[in-house]
């Protein structure tokens, strides 16, 4: 505040009471507050008191709660189960080395006493425990009880039946443990115990094999016994309701049931004769029907509650009904193998594979198991299919040699034909009767409306694959190997006829006339005969289909043409001219077909035959020169259609090759000879562009064209010593240049300048060069100090004029 303002004023502006009163008036406002205080106080002590044990415990904090107990790493039922295993283990390997070591320290009354006692004592403590409500300590000790039987067992056999053979007393004994451990489980005061009812089946594994070995039954009792076990381990599986039984007894019948079933496969594999095929397909059927029991057992409860095919127990039964169909399917035919001749193998798997789908009637059989046989036999069937695909692939594929050794002689049936170069498989005679059957199977079998049209589709290729493999399985003649062939071309091309653009049935006879035309390339006769008859094959066909006949059409008249001029003894070059036929007649289709869809695949299939007869007349160049004006004359016949006009300039290019061909087979030099049959068209449409569109350049429109000619001239005026081709450019690029100059066109002016500039240097050059020579030493450096001077002052100028205008914009703003 400023020293001006005097102490009156500021007693006037605020009332200071004085120091006693000011104190006095303090006092009395802190007795207030402490007395307000006191009354809050009690008020919140009583309210304390009334809500006290409505308030829920204080919860701590987590980080509290971590501090003060951390949470353990390992409950306690973990610890505890851990503790009585380690216990039992520890007891029972302390009573292994009992008995296999220190054995022989006590007499034979004193082992009795020792084994038994412990024994008792360990099954007999369990029911004790569970009466206290131990279980886990009861399955601990009674897990040490059951190891204590079979070291009893083991003892026995040492002082009792120390001269008894191995496995007979462990046959002997492992079923005498099953059966006391499973009576033990069964006891109503040890019914709580887990243990000894799985321990039970786990011992009853081993009685038939270890009984089989005893008695020396071979492998096939060895295979019986262990398909034996597998089935009363899944009889258990289905019958029994506690948990850990079931997946015990599943265990073993897939454990055992597989080993089973490999050995019985490899017996009819190795079996020397119908005896021993016999008996293997006899386990081989027993396996097959446990599978099956056990799917039909398995979908039944399922199937009561609910009517899905989808569940999970439907698809544990079709997968053992799959497992069922695949085992009978090799039980009967490993046997009929042993009887028929090799041959005849897969037809016979696949004849039990298709009476395998009779299954599919049974009413009685439920929808999983149904499905699983289904596709059982569908798996043979694709199985047979893969053994008949190599016979397919030599009769189509194999017919390629002759491209190589085109009109070498007949040969002497279908099948040496076809394996020219390839080896005829072995014991393959039945494919055709296999591919037949398998098609007559997918034709009538499957009815489904979904899968009814590929069946169909397949059903068509099977039996294309079957009359294709025919001739060459029966060695029939080679004539008649080709008519079966083209009969077969023709009924696929009336099969996509008749079904509308069928494309499989196109397919086919696409891929089956190739392979009939390179079959016939072995005799000229057969050549040219098989190749006009696909013509006509195909352009019949085209009224329907003609996007893909009709370019093949062109395609086999392409190649006749060059037979035929093959036949003849014509050169490659005069071929090319029979060959032209196919693009000027694929020009006409095209003009004919009009906006067809067909009308691109058969300008491309004339374009093709274009380029075949181009390569043909490679070799002479007069003739090359024809044969590229030709097909400017046919590109040209082609662009008069509207929507052909861009064809126009490949014309024109086929025209400019074959002119330049033509002046090279005159061995023509002048490159103005070359350029000026590009330069003139290109002005022609030059000029008829800049007066549709005067707004077009000149640039675009007469550069390139002039380009063409005055470039190359230019350089070969420049190495040509007379003086006739100067003189000519000279005149033409002033022409030009006064041209453009007239017309008020920069690219005439540009180009023709430029060209009579360079073609004037080169004729004065001699003279500069003797001026130059004439001149004193001195005068070169000095008319470059000149130059350079002169550049710097016009840039010095144009800094100054900038800097001018800077600082008058300067001014302005």
């Amino acid at each position: 505040m400023s020293r001006g303002v005097t102490q009156p004023t500021l007693q006037g502006m605020t009332h200071i009471p004085p120091p006693a009163e000011e104190l006095r008036l303090i006092d009395a406002e802190l007795w207030q507050l402490d007395a307000r205080r006191a009354q809050l106080l009690n008020r919140r002590a009583w309210l304390v008191a009334a809500l006290q044990p409505k308030w829920p415990a204080p919860r701590p904090t987590p980080g509290a709660r971590a501090a003060a107990s951390p949470r353990p790493e390992a409950s306690a039922p973990s610890v505890q189960n851990l503790l009585l295993v380690l216990g039992g283990v520890l007891l029972t390997v302390a009573a292994m080395v009992f008995t296999l070591v220190s054995w022989g320290h006590l007499g034979i009354a004193g082992r009795s006493l020792v084994l038994g006692a412990v024994t008792v004592t360990a099954l007999g403590a369990p029911l004790l425990l569970l009466k206290r409500g131990l279980r886990s300590t009861a399955e601990s000790v009674a897990g040490l009880g059951l190891a204590l039987t079979v070291l009893d067992a083991y003892a026995l056999h040492e002082v009792a039946f120390a001269g008894a053979s191995g496995a007979p007393y462990t046959a002997l004994a492992s079923a005498l443990l099953a059966a006391l451990w499973m009576a033990y489980g069964v006891l109503p005061a040890a019914s709580a115990l887990r243990l000894p009812r799985p321990a039970a089946l786990v011992a009853a594994q081993l009685p038939l094999l270890c009984w089989a070995i005893a008695v020396d039954a071979g492998p096939y009792g060895l295979t019986a016994a262990l398909l034996v076990t597998a089935a009363l381990d899944t009889t258990v599986a289905l019958r029994m309701s506690t948990a850990s039984v079931r997946v015990i007894a599943a265990i073993g019948a897939y454990g055992t049931g597989a080993w089973g079933v490999l050995a019985a496969g490899w017996l009819t594999w190795s079996a020397s004769g119908p005896s021993a095929a016999a008996r293997a397909a006899a386990l081989l059927l027993f396996a097959s029907a446990t599978a099956l029991a056990a799917a039909w057992h398995g979908v039944r409860p399922a199937e009561r509650r609910a009517t899905d095919p989808d569940s999970s127990g439907a698809g544990w039964s079709t997968g053992l009904a799959v497992v069922s169909g695949l085992l009978a399917v090799a039980a009967l035919g490993g046997t009929a193998r042993s009887v028929l001749p090799e041959l005849w193998t897969a037809p016979a798997h696949l004849a039990f594979a298709v009476a395998l789908l009779a299954a599919l009637r049974l009413d009685r059989l439920p929808h999983a198991v149904r499905r699983g046989l289904a596709w059982a036999s569908g798996a043979v069937q694709a199985l047979t299919l893969l053994w008949a695909v190599p016979v397919v692939g030599i009769v189509v594929l194999g017919p390629l040699s002759w491209a190589s050794r085109v009109w070498t002689g007949t040969p002497s049936d279908a099948r040496t034909a076809v394996t020219a170069d390839l080896a005829w498989p072995p014991h393959s005679e039945a494919a055709p009767l296999v591919l037949a059957a398998l098609a007559a199977v997918l034709a009538l079998a499957v009815r489904d409306a979904t899968w009814r049209p590929k069946a169909l589709t397949g059903a068509l290729g099977l039996s294309w694959a079957a009359a294709l493999t025919l001739p060459a399985v029966l060695e029939l003649p080679y004539s008649a190997s080709l008519l079966i062939q083209a009969a077969v071309t023709a009924g696929l091309l009336a099969t996509a006829v008749l079904l509308r653009r069928h494309l499989p049935a196109l397919l086919l006879a696409l891929v089956t006339s190739a392979s009939l035309a390179l079959l016939a390339l072995a005799s000229q006769t057969a050549t040219l005969l098989v190749l006009c008859a696909l013509i006509a094959l195909f352009t019949a066909a085209s009224w329907r289909l003609a996007p893909f006949t009709a370019p093949t059409a062109l395609g086999y008249g392409a190649a006749l043409a060059v037979a035929t001029g093959a036949a003849a003894d014509w050169p490659p070059a005069h071929t090319a001219l029979l060959v032209l036929t196919v693009p000027a007649a694929a020009a006409l289709l095209a003009w004919r077909l009009g906006d067809s869809k067909a009308t691109v695949p058969v300008e491309v299939a004339g374009a093709s035959a274009g380029l075949l007869a181009i390569a043909l007349a490679a070799t002479d160049p007069p003739l090359l020169a024809t044969v590229l004006a030709l097909c400017g004359v046919i590109t040209a016949a082609t662009a008069i259609r509207t929507d052909r006009r861009p064809v126009g300039y490949a014309a024109t290019a086929l025209f400019v090759l074959a002119t330049w061909v033509r002046l090279s087979a005159w061995d023509v030099a002048a490159p103005e000879a070359y350029t000026l049959p590009v330069t003139i068209p290109a002005l022609l449409v030059g000029a008829l562009r800049h007066r549709r569109d005067p707004r077009t350049s000149s640039w675009t429109a007469y550069a390139p064209g002039l380009a063409v000619t005055l470039v190359p001239s230019l350089f070969a005026a420049w190495g040509d010593p007379h003086w006739t081709r100067p003189l000519l450019l000279g005149a033409a690029a002033l022409l030009v240049t006064l041209a453009g100059a007239r017309h008020h066109l920069q690219a005439p002016l540009v180009l023709g300048g430029t060209v009579l500039t360079l073609d004037a240097l080169h004729e004065l050059a001699p003279y500069i060069v003797q001026v130059t020579d004439a001149l004193p030493r001195w005068v070169p450096p000095a008319l470059a100090g000149l130059l350079l001077l002169a550049l710097g002052a016009t840039y010095e100028k144009r800094l100054r004029d900038v800097r001018r205008i800077r600082e008058n914009l300067g001014k302005m703003s």
